[in-house]
């Protein structure tokens, strides 16, 4: 029988990184589940829940990948994945929400606090400033599951607030 694991890599960023974890997880015979990949800073993420093929320890996927060229002085983690990977009703994205501007110490935090007094769940954030050359603007990215009964004013609430705080928003149901 198959286990699942959670496979994360951060790392200096370097043209690669994806096919490489992907290659050798694909080698170990591994199929990925859910998977991230993101651009910190100078820095790269991934994450996965994979499930392994028996005989395929966590130790032997961690070593493995710690050989990588492509993964030298990465933070490698591979542990048991013990949730249920089928994704629950909450998981179910029913909106994109893109709030941009000017960044403001505690705006994730505030915008955040919205979506929960409204019962809605962030499914995925992104947040990055951009460079100079493309505004040097704060853009967030929500992607959310909101009742239906609570969409309308809960979206309404974060454009009013986007918009006191000289932000634009702009959301789109799916």
């Amino acid at each position: 029988m198959s286990s699942l694991a959670l496979v994360s890599t951060f790392c200096p960023d370097r043209v690669g990184l994806v096919s490489a974890v992907t290659g050798h997880l694909f080698g170990l015979g591994a199929n990925l589940r859910d998977a991230t990949f993101a651009v910190m800073g100078s820095g790269a993420e991934f994450s996965a829940v994979c499930e392994l093929p028996d005989g395929v320890p966590v130790g032997e996927v961690q070593e493995g990948l710690a050989s990588l060229p492509e993964l030298a002085g990465a933070q490698i983690k591979v542990t048991p994945f013990d949730f249920d990977p089928n994704p629950g009703p909450l998981a179910r994205i029913t909106h994109r929400v893109e709030v941009s501007g000017g960044d403001q110490p505690g705006l994730i935090a505030r915008l955040s606090e919205i979506f929960t007094q409204f019962e809605a769940n962030i499914v995925r954030l992104d947040a990055q400033t951009l460079p100079e050359r493309e505004g040097g603007r704060y853009v967030i990215r929500f992607a959310v599951s909101i009742p239906p009964e609570r969409s309308g004013t809960c979206l309404s609430t974060v454009a009013n607030t986007a918009e006191t705080m000289g932000l634009t928003c702009v959301a789109e149901a799916l």
